[in-house]
């Protein structure tokens, strides 16, 4: 497989040269240790806690083995030997001033996070590897990838098998991951969570709903989104409601990381199930909100995604607050510009912000501070 340069890996690069620690998130299957072994193949040693003969070793004697692999090291899967995290915090406080000592990878948010905040607080750059961005992606795919999703071995593949490539990730995940992450009982019924949920993607939430469609309480649906959100099967947007009060409707709104496991799990086999039916456009918008959000955390963005709607239906979609200035961006799966697309944006945007009206027609020209823009200019930006 013909690797493709990532956008993170500048990001990477900067953070080695600021912190003793850096640590790389993402789904299994984004391409984290393709993307380390190639970027620092010639300075750094890779250790991966796949291979449970390497587990064994650090077991058995772990100062020899920090002893071994002491400085310039990419640990790959630590979720599995956490014990490691206090030896690496020990190994950094020896020479707090040497920045870039080791790489720490895992593919869940929940055992990762929780032993990084306990032992390397301040000593430790955190990074996630998403899915192929949009400029990632060969530019004959892009068009198929709004509905085929973007993970490097089906895109390298052509999108060949791409239904049955899903399916066994997805297969995998609830199999192995779901059962590492928690005890879940009912996995007949988070499965059949997960089909709902890919089912109101770009909607707002509504937990209550999902418990009585699931016979289940809202607790139990609270937590498996909460597993979901750990693992990168998906992510919410929470509505932007600075100095609104109460007019605002606070519920956050549902997307998933790849729209090729919402094909999935919503029976989509081709573009044209897609045009003639009815969720063409919560797979455009889920499309774009997922590539505005790689783009912000691959370049290692501070920056974060709000929606706007009040009680009475204004809206803007996607909010991207970077403190000092904001863009606002309305998505359409349109291909025909209509005046009334800005409408919102006009009466919310300050003086600095910018606004995008995001579609599938031409770029146009509009005001200084607002675009019209094909959803390919938009994301090439």
């Amino acid at each position: 497989m013909t690797y493709r340069t990532r956008a993170l890996e500048a990001t990477v690069r900067r953070y080695l040269s600021a912190f003793p620690v850096v640590g790389v998130t993402g789904p299994r299957q984004s391409g984290k240790s393709t993307m380390l072994k190639k970027l620092l193949d010639r300075s750094y040693r890779y250790v991966t806690f796949d291979d449970y003969r390497m587990v064994n070793l650090f077991h058995e004697d772990p100062e020899k083995f920090m002893r071994i692999y002491s400085d310039r090291v990419i640990f790959d899967e630590v979720q599995k030997v956490p014990e490691i995290f206090t030896y690496v915090k020990l190994s950094v406080d020896e020479d707090r001033q040497r920045y870039g000592k080791f790489v720490i990878t895992g593919s869940s948010q929940f055992g990762f996070m929780k032993k990084v905040t306990e032992s390397l607080a301040g000593r430790i750059g955190l990074l996630a590897l998403l899915p192929f961005q949009f400029s990632e992606i060969p530019e004959k795919l892009r068009a198929e990838s709004v509905f085929r999703g973007a993970y490097p071995e089906i895109v390298s593949r052509g999108y060949t098998m791409s239904p049955e490539w899903y399916s066994s990730y997805l297969e995998t995940y609830l199999s192995r991951d779901v059962r590492d992450l928690s005890n879940i009982v009912g996995m007949r019924e988070f499965r059949k969570c997960l089909q709902l949920l890919a089912a109101r993607i770009s909607q707002i939430l509504n937990m209550s709903e999902i418990a009585r469609d699931l016979g289940v309480t809202v607790p139990v649906v609270k937590k498996w989104i909460s597993v979901l959100e750990a693992s990168y099967i998906l992510f919410l947007v929470s509505p932007f409601y600075d100095n609104l009060g109460k007019r605002v409707i606070k519920s956050p709104k549902v997307y998933f990381f790849d729209t090729g496991l919402v094909s999935l799990l919503t029976g989509i086999e081709n573009a044209d199930l897609i045009e003639k039916g009815p969720m063409r456009g919560a797979i455009f918008e889920n499309y774009v909100v997922s590539e505005i959000l790689k783009r912000e955390r691959h370049k290692g963005s501070s920056s974060e995604l709000y929606y706007y709607r009040t009680s009475h239906g204004v809206e803007v979609d996607i909010i991207i607050d970077r403190k000092s200035t904001k863009e606002l961006v309305e998505i359409k799966s349109s291909e025909t510009f209509r005046p009334e697309m800005v409408r919102t944006i006009q009466q919310l945007k300050k003086k600095n912000d910018e606004g995008y009206v995001v579609y599938r027609g031409k770029d146009l020209e509009y005001t200084d501070k607002i675009k019209i823009m094909d959803y390919r200019s938009f994301l090439s930006r």
